[in-house]
């Protein structure tokens, strides 16, 4: 007894002495400097599309140096794992070149050439150096594609006017994609509509089968109860169309994309296309990988702005996955919002993000067209800047050039077709309520009646 209580005495001693090492290595490790916290605010202030694990070579010191390779919307860093200092930053802009090369002959690495001929190397990549080398490519391109008049805006700088016209603009484009979703929509519950018709004529012929089969042997007018239904009209207020699925290979959006299936660790190029009936996933050589139907997406995750996830489910086999990054993902985001608002899930990076807008969407198309509304004004009546409660000239009016006669007339036409957009909607969304309305009641009618059929047949059985 005396020998065990020894033993686990000193046991116990030792393990306390494991735990102040392990206790006091973890603090040291988790108690960042004023320089870690200043660099790590820096870098949270533009949002992160995707970061790796990897190496940089730096050439002063002749040593690879660990760490993670974070890309931005603007720019490419890379921070040290040892220390979180940031030893290279610099915007895709000024990136000339980007090559897979090889470091010694041996380890696989990915060099980036700047203006001003400064090279950089990075390996060790993970997943893999093919998955990096075309994410960082593809936001690279789509950046200079982007900006097909950079030359001539360094000679020129841009105006006012023309920025708040690409404003109006994209906002127009908006409201013509919500435009088409919303008419096939309306098409939709017009066939639905069309078949509840047809279910209420079935339902008149089950009731006279069912008068007959209730009326004696000896009845002598059932053979009356036998006639041809009459053709069923369609209700007041519903359109007669074809029953042709017209308009649902409609495109509403294309954009060039990063693809992975299933894996992260293998990508290629390919392109997503939205259309009004689905959504198509096709290769670099525009073969068509996959397509969605609409009613077959169970999920659409949206892990950050760029990035997004489509997932079908099936029982008894896999999944089918696919995961796709694109810098002009932002353009796709809200047409996917609408056509699949119930599957739609914004993780944490894409909440963040939504939290951090000063006004919601609605508020900033109302800005948006109140501001438009007042340049114009005042530049076509030339009157002078408001003047608040103590006699100063507001800064931002006073600041804004004045509106050209072309920008002020382009201005003026993108507004009078998002105004007859817009009525058109609303038009629509009270066509389609009233119509969501001649749905329900039809619905509780054919109820009913099938309530009353089945008590019938249980009597006759």
């Amino acid at each position: 007894a005396r020998r065990c209580l020894h033993y686990a005495g000193a046991e116990g001693e030792r393990r306390r002495e494991r735990l102040w090492v392990t206790s006091g290595f973890s603090q040291r490790q988790k108690r960042p400097g004023p320089w870690r916290r200043q660099t790590q605010e820096q870098m949270s202030r533009d949002i992160c599309i995707h970061a790796w694990p990897c190496t940089y070579y730096l050439e002063p010191e002749r040593r690879w140096v660990a760490g993670q390779l974070s890309l931005t919307l603007p720019s490419l860093r890379f921070m040290t794992d040892s220390t979180g200092e940031i030893l290279v930053s610099f915007p895709l802009s000024s990136i000339v070149e980007i090559k897979k090369e090889t470091s010694h002959f041996i380890f696989s690495s990915i060099t980036i050439l700047e203006k001003g001929h400064a090279k950089h190397w990075f390996s060790s990549l993970r997943p893999s150096r093919n998955v990096v080398f075309s994410i960082i490519e593809h936001f690279w391109r789509e950046l200079l594609l982007s900006q097909p008049g950079a030359v001539a805006d360094v000679s020129g700088p841009r105006t006012r006017g023309k920025e708040l016209t690409g404003l109006m603009a994209g906002s127009q484009k908006r409201l013509e994609d919500t435009a088409r979703v919303l008419h096939h929509q309306g098409q939709q519950l017009d066939s639905v509509m069309r078949g509840l018709d047809k279910m209420e004529s079935d339902l008149e012929v089950a009731d006279r089968l069912l008068t007959e089969l209730e009326s004696p042997a000896w009845w002598p007018f059932s053979s009356k109860l036998w006639k041809t239904p009459p053709e069923t009209k369609p209700r007041e207020g519903v359109p007669v169309t074809s029953c042709e699925p017209f308009g649902k290979e409609r495109i509403l959006i294309k954009i060039p994309a990063i693809i992975s299936h299933r894996t992260e660790s293998h990508v290629k190029p390919g392109r997503l296309t939205v259309l009004v009936s689905g959504l198509e996933i096709h290769d670099s050589s525009s073969l068509l990988m996959h397509r969605f139907e609409r009613e077959d997406v169970d999920d659409i995750k949206v892990y950050s702005p760029y990035e997004i996830s489509i997932r079908q489910r099936f029982i008894g086999k896999p999944d089918m996955s696919y995961r796709l990054i694109s810098a002009k993902m932002p353009e796709v985001i809200p047409i996917l919002e609408v056509q699949f608002s119930k599957k739609m899930e914004l993780l944490e990076d894409a909440l963040v993000l939504r939290s951090t807008r000063t006004s919601s969407p609605a508020e900033k198309s109302c800005s948006v067209w109140h501001a438009a509304s007042g340049l114009m004004g005042r530049t076509l009546h030339h009157e002078p800047p408001i003047v608040d409660q103590e006699g100063t000239a507001l800064h931002l009016q006073t600041s804004l050039p004045a509106l050209s006669e072309a920008d002020t007339q382009e201005l003026t036409q993108i507004l009078r077709r998002m105004k007859g957009l817009a009525l058109e909607a609303e038009s629509e969304l009270e066509r389609q309520d009233e119509a969501l309305d001649g749905v329900a009641a039809a619905v509780d009618r054919a109820t009913l009646t099938i309530d009353k059929h089945n008590r019938r047949m249980k009597k006759l059985t």
